[in-house]
């Protein structure tokens, strides 16, 4: 069996991931760990501290084979300047070191969690990413993604060690939080939303579906020095993304026919305009090339993994209750 490092374990995606690998005879898992937290499924564990530039891997990095880096500073809205710092710190200067470790420790291949949101905020029409695109990252943490991604591809080519660069849209699942579980708990309050009238399409990722690409990648042949965008396959508007939540919730979606551009005006007078503009916006991945290149189909559709969402989301509100 090959031995995989997995940074990242504890948190929402790494998680999914773990419990993946977990299922897979192939592998032994190291989970990294930056304090005394443990997670129950891992088969070993390595405490690293925090990662940034100056993290020591090598006691971590012993006898692996395969490294899954998906720790990583998330993004929020309106950074200030001390976030931007940690997200060069963390998601720049955080992988660059520990790859360049890893190469030197003699480890086959890395596969890093990055974002589609290196390929840019917005799609037009008809028009959706794919990931031989030229990167067009917005924001301090895309910034800091994409980085990472070219210095990857600096240290593969030096040190030989294969580096496979995955890039998910929004990741939704049991346990999601943020936005995607405000969304929701709006829709199971019954309070309609003005949404009605948009025509977008989004790009969406079950947790599932991103855990089971990423495994794919370790050992998959032809991945090699690629980037590859995730997806569940089908794309949604935010009308029918809320009708899917509300019907398995058992409850209607409530939909005001709010034009657009009213919508927009209100986000900036309330200081909110990237949030509504997500909700407005077309964000569209490409993913035939993940699909042909590697042979990968996402296991479970995105109907499923809504429905375990909000089971998920059930049981939580069941105990708070």
């Amino acid at each position: 069996m090959s031995r995989v490092l997995l940074t990242g374990a504890t948190g929402f995606v790494g998680h999914a991931i773990l419990a993946r690998l977990s299922g897979d005879t192939r592998y032994v898992v190291r989970s990294a760990l930056r304090g005394t937290k443990q997670v129950n499924t891992t088969d070993e564990s390595a405490e690293i501290g925090n990662i940034d530039g100056h993290t020591s891997w090598p006691a971590a990095l012993n006898g692996v084979d395969f490294v899954i880096h998906a720790a990583a500073r998330v993004h929020v809205m309106n950074s200030g300047a001390d976030e931007i710092d940690a997200y060069s710190s963390v998601n720049r200067e955080g992988t660059l070191n520990l790859a360049k470790q890893a190469a030197a420790a003699g480890v086959r291949r890395m596969v890093f969690l990055s974002s589609a949101k290196v390929n840019g905020e917005m799609t037009g029409p008809g028009r959706p990413f794919c990931a031989t695109d030229t990167p067009m990252p917005a924001d301090p943490y895309a910034v800091s993604k994409c980085e990472a991604e070219t210095g990857l591809e600096k240290i593969a080519a030096e040190t030989g060690m294969e580096v496979v660069i995955v890039r998910p849209p929004l990741v939704y699942g049991p346990g999601v939080g943020a936005n995607f579980l405000k969304l929701i708990r709006l829709v199971d309050s019954g309070m309609p939303l003005p949404f009605g009238s948009i025509h977008n399409k989004r790009s969406l990722v079950a947790v599932r579906n991103l855990a089971d690409l990423v495994v794919h990648c370790l050992a998959a042949e032809g991945a090699s020095g690629r980037t590859f965008l995730a997806g569940d396959g089908e794309d949604l508007s935010t009308p029918d993304l809320i009708r899917r939540i509300a019907s398995h919730l058992g409850r209607p979606a409530r939909l005001l026919p709010v034009p657009a551009g009213i919508l927009k005006m209100v986000g900036l007078l309330t200081g909110r305009s990237a949030q509504i503009q997500r909700l407005l916006g077309s964000f569209q991945l490409d993913i035939d090339r993940t699909r042909g290149m590697i042979d990968w189909q996402p296991p479970v559709t995105g109907d499923e993994a809504m429905a375990e969402t909000v089971s998920w989301y059930r049981s939580q509100k069941d105990r708070r209750e």
